[in-house]
């Protein structure tokens, strides 16, 4: 064989491999995202697990999972597994309200939390029947916080300045091209204050406890499980394994109920280019797209 067809076919294995992987690219991407997995088969009515395992960015996928699983007649009861430090604001409490909406359809929801469900994790488990920590989750850290990163120092410093035209004092106010003026400041404050008066009713109102109460414990400090059952923040201690039986016997569930869970398909791009984008998207999420303020336990 010659020199030149053994190219050839060499170049035509490699665009025949190329096509191969866009068109199962494209394929993968029109499929749909999440299937339905069973994690235990049992004999007894069902049990859906929805579990929160990042920081809270987006509302979208857990509030899904609950209307889908409200409206799911065969579906008894909830256990919604907390693994997240909290996050923005609005998402924290769109999740809160649908986690409400359940419980008040009637579909018992228990919270099992796990090393961590602080902050705005705290607050999506605020709307559930029950909540379960393990003795040494954190949990907790009921406030707001709100950072700014400031550049203009090191822009001075290779020379580049920035131009802003605004129509108010307060239009920029946060930008990381200027020094934060004490208007900013009172201003930010005045928009922490509010939504932290927020956290504290949703707190008093759902754990049933005076408000004054609360505001003695919320000034962002976190709690271990064992703390936080002894403040009135959780209603018991236990396991996963707690929060399912719990979830069954207030369905009225037998012993061994069955329990299913969403899980994401996993797509070839996202076998190919998962960890890249994952890395390249928590980048973003640091440095663009963070919420002005959170409900986030900030870890040391």
């Amino acid at each position: 064989m010659s020199k030149t067809a053994k190219w050839l076919i060499g170049i035509f294995g490699f665009l025949a491999v190329f096509a191969f992987i866009v068109i199962a690219g494209i394929v993968s991407l029109l499929a749909d995202g999440s299937e339905t997995q069973d994690l235990e088969q049992g004999t007894g009515g069902t049990i859906a697990v929805v579990e929160l395992n990042e920081a809270i960015t987006s509302s979208q996928s857990i509030v899904r999972q609950f209307k889908r699983y409200r409206e799911n007649v065969g579906v008894r009861a909830i256990v919604f597994r907390i693994e997240s430090p909290g996050g923005g604001v609005s998402a924290s409490q769109e999740i809160y309200e649908e986690v409400k909406k359940t419980r008040k359809y009637g579909k018992p929801v228990v919270v099992s939390m796990g090393s961590v469900a602080a902050s705005g994790g705290y607050y999506v488990a605020l709307g559930a029947d029950r909540i379960v920590a393990n003795p040494g989750s954190i949990t907790g850290s009921i406030g707001v916080i709100s950072q700014f990163m400031h550049v203009n120092g090191l822009l001075d410093k290779i020379g580049v300045s920035s131009t802003t035209i605004k129509s108010g004092a307060l239009k920029d106010a946060g930008s990381p091209f200027r020094p934060m003026t004490a208007e900013d400041r009172k201003y930010f404050q005045e928009m922490i204050d509010d939504v932290h008066d927020q956290f504290i009713t949703a707190v008093a109102d759902e754990r049933k406890m005076p408000k004054e109460r609360v505001k003695r414990i919320a000034d962002g400090r976190v709690f271990t499980g064992r703390k936080a059952l002894a403040l009135g923040l959780v209603d018991t201690l236990g396991t996963y394994q707690d929060a399912v039986r719990i979830a069954a016997d207030l369905a009225g569930l037998g012993t061994a109920p069955r329990i299913i869970t969403e899980r994401k398909k996993e797509r070839l791009s996202d076998m190919i280019f998962g960890e890249l984008r994952g890395d390249m998207t928590a980048l973003r999420d640091r440095l663009l797209d963070q919420p002005i303020v959170q409900y986030r336990y900030v870890q040391p």
